[in-house]
């Protein structure tokens, strides 16, 4: 499933690890909650998806997106709780050349107002190349607060990534007149 005619938004591929929805089991709702949360905040969803809790299946896709640039963001679903079949933050450290704590630290965070069981997210994020990854809950509930919590900054974060942009400062006139007036 793609967006078609979205040549300069940024791209998103979203992989659900669920071993009950890739045998059919359970339906993916997350999957499709994320994809509308990220085509209204304008983004291009490229791909989606679903893979069995599979550490090797999960990292060696994760690859190929991003070593064939196929999205800007990869966004994980699933496999980031406690679980002994919960692997996607272990595929993805396999991956990610650089860490970005603030990420997970932020939607933790941000889920701790909501649940005291948010501290039990094991989720990661990262970059591999010129692909942020970021790993969400498996809930669509859980995925869409988390994802909300940090979309605010995230396409700033992904237009320097990518290339879009190359200057991170703020210019905020209003301060530097007040400065220059004083």
């Amino acid at each position: 499933m793609t967006d078609a005619g979205a040549q300069d938004s940024l791209r998103v591929a979203i992989l659900c690890a669920s071993d009950k929805g890739y045998r059919r089991l359970r339906e993916d709702t997350a999957t499709p909650a994320i994809a509308s949360l990220m085509r209204e905040d304008g983004y291009a969803v490229v791909s989606t998806i679903l893979l069995p809790d599979d550490r090797t299946m999960i990292a060696e896709e994760l690859t190929r997106l991003c070593d064939e640039q196929l999205a800007d963001l990869i966004l994980t679903t699933g496999g980031t709780g406690l679980s002994p079949r919960d692997v996607t933050p272990e595929a993805t450290l396999d991956v990610v050349q650089r860490l970005v704590p603030g990420i997970p630290e932020t939607m933790r965070a941000a889920g701790m107002l909501l649940t005291d069981r948010a501290m039990l997210s094991r989720a990661t994020a990262g970059i591999r190349g010129t692909t942020l990854i970021i790993n969400l809950p498996g809930s669509p509930k859980g995925a869409v607060e988390n994802l909300t919590a940090v979309l605010p900054a995230l396409r700033h974060g992904l237009e320097t990534l990518t290339g879009r942009i190359s200057e991170c400062a703020r210019h905020d006139h209003t301060n530097q007149t007040k400065r220059e007036v004083q």
